[in-house]
């Protein structure tokens, strides 16, 4: 692929085929250990070995960063035949990379069809900051929950991720950020925990994190567990719209930081601004968030809040605020709004954001002001969406057929 290509999203299903390299075999990425032993098992792996095969895989997974099984080079020829033959360990297709003034990256990525689906696309932002990396990763293609002032929402779903296609936007960011060790790197040399530029990972791509339950949790334990990519549970945020049922979950059962999508006080203007809230109204969620396991000043919750102008911007609502948060150890993020093409919201001033921040921080609660990162290439907070709807019906047919056809090939 041409670095003109990567920079302009400029395809056709032609220059597609050629770097493209859909797999129909499972993948080991995103499977849990007990899901990996089970695999190897199956394909005949003696019982007495597959503790130390799984170990070797996670560790050229997970530590090493390899996306090749020729790479495994502790590991036997006939295993790693035997795991080609088999398995794969693919990352997606890069279809554009952009970068912003600020140095946030944003990728285009594309997924291969499951069952009788056609390939899809999600968007991944990294956001490079002073000591800290954040990458911001989408759950699900699209999204259900329309709320009104975000672009994913103006995207209808198409289908949620699998537990590899989410780890794998952190995977391919590690690769592409350098955040591996290189292939020279000796086998059992230690690997710094220092110095990675990705030090954070948000759920706060595309889709409701909370409707893809089981994938999510599955990618963020791997995310999380020590002997791989170890990822401290503090350093990563899952992002809910408020399905309240599933907060509890999210506390019990994978137990990483929690933020809320609020940007309203009040129901009626939040069943607008975040239709989910009709069904999960504002009682319910500060409830839930109260119950939230391990509250403490070191483990707050973060309420990110969206500045729209004669909106939900007012020092009554910033009163409001503080009031339906009161008691519990809380962040509040002040998002300046995103303009994105056919909205028909404004961003608060400046100076609006500014008084409301300072009545926050007056009732003792930290209230950021988050800078806007990466607006002109669209990568900013609530800003993500597919390029794949504004296709061509009859280019991305013909990619489909192409693709289908591709199926029934022998890889050279």
């Amino acid at each position: 692929m041409s670095v003109t290509e990567i920079q302009t999203g400029a395809f056709s299903p032609a220059t597609i085929a050629g770097r493209a390299a859909y797999s129909p075999l499972p993948t080991l990425i995103g499977m849990t250990r007990e899901e990996m032993a089970e695999a190897l098992r199956e394909r005949g792996i003696p019982e007495r070995q597959v503790k130390m095969r799984v170990s070797q895989i996670w560790h050229w997974l997970y530590v090493r960063g390899i996306s090749d099984f020729d790479h495994m080079t502790n590991v036997a020829k006939d295993m790693r035949a035997m795991l080609k033959e088999n398995f794969s360990i693919a990352r997606p297709e890069i279809v554009e990379e952009q970068i912003s003034n600020d140095g946030t990256r944003k990728w285009l990525l594309r997924y291969p069809p499951r069952g009788a689906g056609r390939p899809v696309e999600v968007e991944t932002v990294y956001i490079p900051e002073e000591g800290r990396g954040t990458l911001c990763i989408s759950s699900q293609v699209g999204c259900t929950l329309t709320c009104s002032f975000c672009h994913t929402g103006t995207q209808k779903l198409v289908r949620n991720l699998t537990a590899e296609e989410i780890l794998s936007q952190l995977l391919l960011a590690r690769d592409h950020l350098g955040d591996f060790p290189d292939r020279d790197t000796p086998v059992g040399a230690m690997v710094p925990a220092e110095g990675r530029k990705i030090t954070n990972i948000v759920m706060m791509g595309m889709g409701e994190p909370l409707y893809n339950f089981e994938a999510v949790k599955k990618a963020l334990l791997v995310a999380s567990d020590g002997d791989g990519l170890s990822l401290s549970k503090r350093r990563i945020t899952l992002s809910t719209s408020g399905v309240v049922p599933e907060i509890y979950r999210t506390g019990e059962e994978i137990g990483v930081m929690l933020a809320i999508s609020l940007h309203a006080v009040r129901d009626e203007l939040r069943d607008i601004l975040v239709p989910i809230n009709k069904k999960y109204p504002l009682k319910d969620l500060i409830e839930a968030c109260r119950a939230y396991p391990g509250l403490s000043n070191a483990r707050r919750i973060t309420f990110e809040y969206v500045m729209l102008k004669d909106i939900n911007d007012s020092l009554e609502d910033a009163k409001g605020l503080v009031q339906l948060l009161k008691g519990i150890p809380a962040k509040i993020n002040l998002i300046p709004f995103n303009p994105w093409p056919g909205t028909n919201y404004q961003c608060s001033d400046w100076e609006q954001i500014e008084k409301f921040a300072d009545f926050i921080n007056n009732a003792g609660y930290a209230s950021p002001i988050r800078t806007p990162r990466g607006r002109d290439i669209l990568a900013a907070c609530g800003q993500l969406k597919s390029e794949s709807e504004r296709m061509k019906k009859t280019e991305r047919m013909a990619f489909e057929a192409m693709m289908i056809a591709g199926h029934g090939e022998d890889d050279e």
